[in-house]
């Protein structure tokens, strides 16, 4: 199995994650092949326990829907494509919407720590994403450092995945 690192820099916390190529290979494929990433890190305002970080559209093609959920346990590493336009309202709060308009796509990889999860968005509906990893350890330390990501700010902080 292919296996991943998830760490929040600034926080100094680390989590394995093992790749799900049996279920999702073309999202798989599709991170490996842009590993090591490294964005600004934002706390899920819709979705409730979810970190994640933006990236500009990734070479390659899209990996399309594969293996999708709209409700992402503990663990779950989710990828998500958006047009530009999808983010670029200033009701999303990044410092950058303007920049996200003038994409073709953006690709949102998250990290869902706690339970009760639901990916629904008032500006667009459901939003499946594509479960592509699990985390295998660290999850507990990770949870601490996003509960602390969420009620401290995510200014500053950083989401580094890299192949462990």
């Amino acid at each position: 199995m292919t296996a991943i690192t998830l760490t929040l820099v600034q926080r100094a916390v680390t989590a394995r994650a093992e790749l799900l190529t049996d279920v999702a290979p073309r999202t798989c494929a599709a991170v490996v092949e842009a590993l090591p990433l490294e964005a600004q890190v934002y706390h899920g305002k819709y979705a409730r326990n979810e970190i994640y970080a933006l990236f500009h559209e990734f070479p390659g093609s899209d990996p399309g829907r594969e293996n999708t959920t709209i409700t992402p346990i503990p663990g779950d590493l989710c990828w998500f494509t958006f047009a530009g336009d999808d983010l670029g309202s200033p009701a999303y709060g990044y410092e950058t919407a303007e920049q996200h308009r003038a994409h073709g796509a953006i690709v949102d990889l998250a990290v869902f720590y706690g339970r009760n999860n639901l990916l629904i968005n008032g500006d667009q509906g459901w939003v499946p994403g594509n479960v592509f990893g699990a985390i295998t350890e660290g999850l507990d330390e990770l949870a601490a450092a996003c509960q602390d990501l969420w009620m401290g700010g995510a200014r500053g902080e950083t989401l580094r995945l890299a192949l462990a």
